[in-house]
């Protein structure tokens, strides 16, 4: 094969085939008007309504008050994305992935949905170009402030409840995971940094009946942590530590930091982890749970797009396991066991070095 068919060969292999490469883009594209319809279905109760069976569009506009020509068009919509079953003579019913978009049942990820597409998610998402530009998030820009000061205004207990109740639910998919794999036998204490409403620490408390619990985070954060130990029957090893983790964090036997390094820049995950490790008596642990970027550029991987997530929303970064290392490394931890949990999770055990 000479030179100028070499060349011609990648090129078409470059381009393709156009109707497809048009079709995919296409569906891309209208990946904003499919967040935004699952949306509706979540702040419109639609999986609510059909619970206990299907339904016509009419018969859920009348429970909703909602109008029913655009309930039908939504529902419509939602059913030719799999969300909905179309069961004939106008009637929707549930189909598995409806079922996840009820309110308070198990696996429900209806909040994360109403968060991922409500303002203070989706607003920094129309100044992303900027975000790149200046390699920062653009959400004081958006919102006036940064997404956790947002949640802190008292105006937005509502938002911050709802930004709680989808942590939770995210949490619910990798605990288990995480309770099969993670051993606190013969530790003391464990402290949820950055915790919430404490889903992780309360999940190993019941699992070992020896494990006192702590939930450190920002004042407006903990109450629901103290509440959810309180039904748990747990709040006589549990306590509430208002505080913020780039001050100061308490000694204990176990670190628990999930889902929070990658809300921030390499510089204060630095100052995060260094203020465990300085808290951290000799042998003192950590469990880090995040998503892995896969270092094999250029295959499906959902942590990349996750990660530009986290550059639009909070300045933060998704890090793939060298990148963890060198972070790891610079404060004084060593990883250990890596494992994982579920969800796109996976747990990472260090120990204090």
């Amino acid at each position: 094969m000479n030179e100028t068919t070499t060349t011609h060969a990648a090129t078409d292999e470059a381009a393709g085939d156009p109707a497809a490469d048009v079709a995919g883009l296409m569906q891309m594209i209208a990946g904003g008007a499919i967040l935004q319809t699952l949306h509706a279905v979540a702040e419109l109760n639609i999986a609510d309504h059909l619970a206990d069976g299907a339904r016509t569009a009419k018969e859920v506009a009348e429970r909703e008050g909602s109008h029913e020509r655009s309930t039908f068009r939504l529902m419509r919509a939602a059913a030719s994305l799999g969300v909905l079953s179309y069961e004939g003579s106008g009637r929707f019913g549930l189909t598995g992935r409806g079922q996840m978009l009820r309110t308070d049942v198990p696996g429900s990820l209806r909040s994360l949905v109403l968060i991922q597409a409500g303002e203070s998610h989706w607003q920094p998402w129309s100044l992303f170009p900027e975000a790149v530009r200046q390699g920062t998030s653009q959400a004081k820009k958006a919102l006036g402030a940064d997404v956790f000061d947002y949640y802190a205004r008292p105006e937005k207990a509502d938002k911050a409840k709802l930004f709680a109740d989808s942590m939770r639910d995210l949490a619910g998919m990798v605990t288990q995971g995480i309770l099969a794999e993670a051993d606190t036998k013969g530790l003391s204490t464990a402290i949820d940094v950055g915790g919430g409403d404490g889903h992780l620490v309360l999940a190993l408390m019941e699992a070992d009946p020896a494990l006192q619990g702590q939930v450190l985070d920002l004042p407006h954060a903990i109450e629901d942590a103290i509440q959810q130990a309180e039904r748990r029957g747990l709040s006589d090893r549990f306590s509430g530590v208002p505080g913020d983790f780039f001050d100061e964090v308490r000694n204990a036997d176990l670190y628990l930091l999930k889902t929070v390094l990658h809300d921030w820049d390499d510089e204060r995950c630095t100052t995060i982890l260094r203020n465990c490790r300085s808290a951290a008596g000799e042998g003192g642990r950590a469990l880090v749970v995040e998503m892995l970027v896969d270092q094999e550029i250029g295959k499906p991987d959902f942590a990349t797009i996750a990660d530009v997530t986290m550059l639009c929303v909070t300045g933060g970064i998704e890090r793939d396991l060298d990148e963890f290392d060198a972070l790891f490394e610079a404060t004084c931890w060593r990883r250990g066991k890596t494992y994982p949990v579920g969800g796109g999770y996976f747990a990472m055990e260090l120990e204090a070095i």
